[in-house]
C-alpha cells in the first residue's frame, strides 16, 4: 500500500540568506521530522535539527516531535534570540528615564 503524501515548506532565515524548501512528507509526519527530512540541514550544517525552536505560520510550536504537519503547512525554524526582549526594553526605558533627569525643565 502506498503511503499518501502531502507538501509542505520548511524556511529558515541566517543573518546573511534565507533558504525555503518545498517537500514532500509522508501525511503523519511530525514537524521535527518534516524538518529533518527537507535536507535543509546540508545549507546550514550549524543547525542542530534535533533542539532547535519550530513553529508553523508564525506561530511557536511546543512539541515539534509530537505535532503533526498538515498539506501547505509553513515550517519556520527559528535562529536563538542574542539578548531578551524584556531586558532590552527595560535598559531603553532606564537609559530615556536617565537623560529626562540630566536635562533641566523649562
Amino acid at each position: 500500500m502506498l503511503e499518501s503524501m502531502i507538501e509542505v515548506e520548511v524556511v529558515y532565515a541566517a543573518v546573511d540568506r534565507q533558504v525555503l524548501l518545498r517537500v514532500a512528507v509522508p501525511s503523519g509526519a511530525t514537524v521535527r521530522a518534516a524538518v529533518k527530512g527537507s535536507g535543509i540541514g546540508a545549507h546550514f550544517p550549524e543547525l542542530d535539527l534535533d533542539s532547535c525552536p519550530l513553529g508553523i505560520f508564525g506561530k511557536a510550536v511546543a512539541d515539534p516531535a509530537v505535532q503533526l504537519v498538515q498539506e501547505g503547512d509553513r515550517i519556520e525554524i527559528y535562529r536563538p534570540l542574542l539578548a531578551d526582549p524584556k531586558e532590552v526594553r527595560r535598559l531603553r526605558a532606564a537609559k530615556a528615564a536617565q537623560a529626562r533627569a540630566r536635562t533641566p525643565e523649562s
